[in-house]
């Protein structure tokens, strides 16, 4: 990729060659973009300029100042915080931070566009040096261990059952990784929505190799030097998580074959009869009139608005299933409004294109246009109307079991090219099909993201004063921006339950938070055992739910015995214990954009034990969570990182305090979860309760594990809607032999306690206490200390 001529702008650098083309911008401090077209002139009309690029998952359209100088081969680019080496006559380049530390090498850029029917034939790719001790971290929903060197990775969005440890690729596509060395992060984006690849040190070790099957090769350089600091600019630049409604952090069922409203309105009961928490049924594709989207199947489905009205009765939400297929029968007023506005996808011929998912024949919306994005919005409104409170996209990979009509257009000598237009990659649209004037290649990885955006925006216009709830299979690089997203259609494997956990600890550094995986497995017949285990897992998934496909064996709480139902009580009643820590931690992930669920590295990168461990996890910064993932097993070992940790088994009695950065054998029987307190962790708990109501706590305690630098907060709310809140703040820790601790407040919601309790673990002793409302000695090594719920300074000598 040669460079001869430069134009050097305040915010922008413009260089080209021949044949190629770059562009340089500073979208954020701390973060370059370099839009290579390594085959400008073969690739376009318009060589050396560059065409505008409609961005799918950057929310900035900043251009802060760069400052360039040229030294005859040379070019040395400085910005906020970043600065850039590029060699013209390769276009090599070397990024740097502000400290001057190298993060990134580039060694090539290279490709080729070729004409061709249906399609142009486009390759681009680059290569960065991979040093011998650098981690890889992120790359979305991929398999594997965190550290993703050596293996390779497909970004196309795939329908796959059922999956295993090694398939790939899945459901959701984010080409962002970030590479960890000495402690040093820094991340890298590519913003290419087409099918690419990327190969992790995989066929040569000391190379990263990233390809688009694009004319471009548009990357974002992200600088640390911290975990966080990466994960947080590179939201910033694909878009903020909102803060999604208290109910769906709550306790969740679903199955495909609730057949009936009388079969909801029975799994309701049954959970209440139980005394088990629930806030969410979902109803899977059984509810529809043959298949047609938004239309309720009238015998078995009479009265949706009478159900859902029941249901909020018993504190627990609806949440329908929406695919993207629109079954194509005359008369269905779906189908006929689509085609009539030219809203549907088209084969490469130009006539609308036709194929098999749930219904048949289907169709399919082109959610890559803003005017289907809104008309699809519009469309929620009957459901919203009804009391549903949320609604789950599935299937929008797209999946298409089969293609009915995708004809070819004719070529030069006279053929229709039917085989090649019908060319595809998994269970999808084909690569030609017309998405307005893209091709399906293009555009199939951001079709999932444009359905949700789609029903995200309705919901925000048609209920203002409700937060939406979405659920997504398929996605892209910003999907945070509108959705959670479950990890596809997993088995009852052990495997899959230890598989989940790097799972969503690699969608969490890739910017995507509020995740879960299906409990106890979507496909198969799950062990008593392992459902007990899955379902104390699930208690930190941040998006908890029971999910089942017919015709596998039921799997709610009481299939599995009275010991095992009693178990599985005790960890629901838990998850609901940890609500107000939960709540807290997702209005972090709005603001910052650093998930719920933690690589330990995030609190250490610079530890390379801390790097390996991919079965345990942090549940925000200070809890530390190592489930029994295996059969039979009673113990495992767990790794502490640096700091103290205080033995903290399923929340409640406190144990031993350990020093960290060493492994230890954690006890693990099957009603035990191995959890630790770091050493200047709060966490906030409440009572249990059947379901969520509001998120102003009447009942609220904290337990801190004493140590230096106490941190903590607490977001409090409605739980839903845009009102009010109350942002408590808890800071301190040791000064000169006396425990110090502030509580201070913002917003203006009313408090709905009169009392708190502080528990606070690892003093010895305790000689006196100032501003507690009376005075108590350390049991058990638990200084429990009632506090006026408006308290703001406590003393505690000991």
């Amino acid at each position: 990729m040669r460079l001869e001529q430069t134009s050097i702008e305040p915010n922008r650098l413009h260089l080209w060659g021949a044949h190629a083309a770059l562009e340089i911008r500073c979208p954020l401090p701390g973060v370059l973009r370099l839009r290579h077209i390594p085959a400008s002139l073969t690739a376009g009309f318009t060589h050396p300029r560059l065409g505008p690029k409609t961005p799918f998952a950057v929310v900035t359209d900043e251009g802060l100042p760069l400052q360039a100088r040229r030294e005859g081969n040379t070019l040395h680019v400085t910005a906020e915080g970043v600065s850039l080496e590029l060699t013209l006559d390769t276009g090599a380049w070397s990024f740097r931070d502000a400290e001057g530390r190298t993060l990134a090498r580039c060694e090539s850029v290279s490709g080729e566009s070729v004409p061709n029917m249906p399609l142009n034939h486009h390759r681009s790719r680059l290569s960065l040096h991979a040093p011998e001790d650098e981690a890889y971290l992120g790359f979305g929903e991929k398999v594997g261990p965190l550290d993703k060197r050596g293996l390779r990775f497909v970004f196309w969005n795939t329908d796959i059952q059922p999956h295993h440890p090694d398939t790939d690729p899945l459901y959701v596509s984010i080409p962002f990784s970030i590479g960890l060395r000495q402690g040093v992060a820094w991340g890298f984006f590519l913003d290419e929505t087409w099918r690419s690849e990327v190969d992790v040190a995989y066929a040569d070790p000391h190379r990263v190799k990233w390809e688009s099957w694009g004319p471009e090769l548009d990357a974002y350089l992200i600088a640390g030097p911290h975990p966080a600091q990466v994960v947080s600019r590179y939201v910033k630049l694909t878009g903020k998580p909102p803060l999604p409604p208290l109910w769906s952090l709550g306790a969740q069922q679903s199955r495909w074959g609730y057949e009936s409203a009388e079969d909801i309105r029975n799994v309701v009961q049954a959970y209440r009869s139980r005394g088990l928490p629930l806030d969410v049924v979902y109803l899977d594709i059984d509810y529809q009139d043959a298949y047609k989207l938004w239309e309720w199947d009238p015998s078995r489905y009479p009265d949706p608005e009478g159900l859902a009205r029941d249901m909020a009765a018993e504190g627990v939400r609806l949440v329908p299933i929406i695919n993207p297929s629109l079954k194509a029968v005359p008369g269905y007023a779906l189908y006929e409004e689509a085609k009539e506005l030219n809203y549907l996808v088209r084969a490469d011929s130009g006539d609308v294109l036709v194929g098999e998912v749930w219904a048949k024949p289907a169709t399919f919306p082109d959610f890559t246009r803003e005017e289907v994005q809104h008309w699809w919005g519009e469309w929620h409104a009957d459901f919203l109307q009804q009391g549903m409170a949320g609604i789950w996209n599935d299937m929008n990979e797209p999946a298409c079991f089969s293609l009915l009509e995708a004809s070819g257009s004719v070529s030069a000598t006279g053929a229709r090219m039917n085989e090649e237009v019908q060319r595809t990659e998994g269970k999808t649209l084909p690569f030609a099909a017309r998405h307005g004037t893209r091709r399906h290649v293009e555009v199939h990885n951001i079709f999932g993201m444009g359905m949700v955006k789609a029903g995200y925006e309705g919901f925000r216009r048609l209920v203002p004063e409700r937060r939406p709830f979405l659920l997504t299979r398929a996605g892209f690089a910003g999907i945070q921006r509108y959705a959670s997203v479950w990890t596809g259609d997993n088995s009852s494997h052990w495997e899959h339950m230890e598989l989940s956990i790097p799972m969503l600890l690699g969608l969490g550094l890739s910017g995507v938070g509020f995740t879960g995986s299906d409990i106890p497995g979507f496909i198969g017949r799950p062990t008593p055992e392992m459902f007990t285990r899955w379902t104390q897992l699930g208690v930190f998934y941040p998006l908890m739910r029971n999910h089942a496909a017919k015709p596998m064996p039921f799997q709610e709480p009481w299939r599995f015995g009275e010991k095992h139902l009693a178990l599985a009580k005790a960890a629901l009643e838990r998850r609901y214990r940890l609500l107000p820590t939960l709540y807290s931690l997702m209005h972090e992930a709005s603001q910052s954009g650093l998930p719920i669920l933690r690589a330990l590295l995030m609190l250490d990168p610079a530890d390379p034990q801390a790097v390996r461990a991919y079965d345990q996890f942090l549940f925000g910064p200070d809890v530390l969570v190592a489930p029994i993932t295996k059969p039979g097993q009673t113990k495992r070992m767990a790794y502490l990182p640096k700091g103290e940790w205080l033995e903290w088994p399923n929340l409640e009695t406190p144990g031993a305090i350990v020093p960290g950065g060493q492994y230890v054998i954690a006890e693990g029987p099957l009603d035990t979860v191995p959890l630790w307190l770091r050493a200047g962790g709060a966490v906030a708990l409440t009572r249990s309760a059947p379901h969520t109501t509001t998120a102003n706590w009447e009942h609220l305690e904290w337990h801190i594990h004493a140590g230096e630098g106490v941190n903590a907060t607490l977001y409090e709310d409605a739980g839903d809607g845009y009102g009010d809140y109350r942002l408590t703040t808890l800071t301190g820790g040791f000064d000169r032999g006396r425990l110090v601790l502030e509580r201070k407040v913002q917003g203006s919601l009313p408090l709905a306690r009169q009392t708190e309790t502080l528990r606070i673990y690892g003093l010895k002793g305790v000689r006196s206490i100032t501003g507690a409302l009376e005075l108590r000695g350390v049991v058990n090594g638990v200084l429990e200390v009632p506090m006026s719920a408006n308290w703001d300074r406590l003393v505690v000598t000991s």
